[in-house]
């Protein structure tokens, strides 16, 4: 692994990864693709911007001159794909762009390796991508966990499109040989995820004194994973993963939402003993529930501390403290973000059809 392919690298978890490819390998050549959607912030990478072994593209992998041309120029050895719409509410409301970026996206981006690793043929050539847990769909109560040999059975539209694009990439391994590897993570929360996700908006609500939206009875059940965790667990797939093989990234933490809630929001609490808002918890709301929204979600990660010996370092509540602090002495950050009017429209329209306005 010299030269080092990121596509969606703006966006939540792939700057993270971004950073810490920088922290751990400054030997390699760093080129980031994304088109900037309004999850994509060129910010998040402000401090690596003039570091020599980084450098940004703004294009759409679906534009196959572009990456064919991104390939050839700078020598790619390893493909790392963290492109995609990944919202589900988002999804539920409109679901065409996650079709076109998830699986369109995603065909296109494998067409453009395809033609030049097989113009190589050379070895240790990597594509590795991006997935989620919710393509196993929904557990009950007592069921085991997800592992790498269950049955896909998505059951929103983003879960779809995650799923048809895991096929895809499978399926170009299997037909035309090209050395993949896929990862399945679990729910990650972090510095610099886009604050429409649930730790980010619980925080930010919590600041401005805004009501803490709880989908349901909020008894649903997440796995949570810190992203500097599945950072260094893509790492070690990409060093030491069996080609053409799927390994399961968990947090092993299994909240649920209510849970979650009522941790940051007493961790805000005593971080900001002086908040108008404090207890932060007598701003949680129960709206109503989403569709089709998955009750329970769990990772068996036996394989991938087994064979390439990851954990996770960060516990949830370590994890958690980390997360807040960030957000707090990033309030420019976010405040950059929530003023545009199209978050707020989205905000807005997403939650006052549910009562949580």
């Amino acid at each position: 692994m010299n030269h080092v392919l990121i596509t969606g690298g703006a966006g939540f978890i792939g700057s993270n990864f971004i950073h810490r490819l920088i922290e751990l390998r400054p030997d390699l050549l760093i080129i980031n693709l994304d088109l900037l959607t309004y999850a994509g912030n060129k910010d998040n990478l402000k401090s690596v911007e003039d570091n020599s072994q980084y450098q940004f593209i703004h294009g759409d992998i679906a534009d196959q001159p572009l990456v064919e041309s991104i390939l050839e120029k700078y020598q790619i050895d390893t493909v790392v794909n963290f492109a995609a719409e990944s919202h589900v509410d988002r999804s539920i409301c409109g679901p065409i762009q996650f079709l076109n970026t998830n699986v369109v996206g995603t065909g296109i981006l494998l067409e453009a390796v395809r033609k030049f690793w097989s113009s190589k043929n050379t070895t240790g050539f990597r594509f590795h991508h991006i997935s989620t847990d919710e393509v196993f769909g929904s557990l009950n109560p007592g069921e085991p966990p997800f592992n790498e040999a269950s049955q896909y059975s998505p059951n929103s539209p983003y879960s779809a499109s995650k799923a048809a694009s895991d096929h895809l990439v499978r399926a170009y391994h299997h037909t035309y040989g090209i050395p993949i590897t896929i990862s399945n993570c679990t729910n990650n929360y972090g510095p610099y995820q886009f604050p429409e996700k649930l730790i980010p908006l619980i925080i930010m609500n919590c600041l401005r004194g805004k009501s803490l939206p709880v989908y349901g009875d909020g008894q649903q059940i997440r796995d949570w994973l810190y992203v500097e965790d599945h950072c260094d667990a893509i790492l070690q797939i990409l060093e030491h993963g069996k080609v053409g093989e799927t390994y399961l990234i968990g947090g092993e933490n299994q909240p649920s939402n209510l849970e979650i809630i009522h941790q940051i929001t007493g961790l805000l609490d005593e971080l900001l003993p002086d908040s108008p808002y404090s207890p932060h918890s007598s701003l949680i709301k129960f709206v109503q529930d989403r569709p089709g929204h998955d009750r329970r979600y769990a990772m068996e990660i036996s394989r991938i501390q087994n064979e390439l010996g990851w954990s996770p370092k960060h516990n949830l509540a370590s994890g958690l403290r980390a997360t807040v602090e960030w957000y707090l002495s990033h309030q420019d950050w976010v405040n950059a973000l929530v003023e545009k009017e199209s978050f707020s429209t989205w905000i807005n329209n997403n939650y006052s059809n549910r009562g949580g306005n």
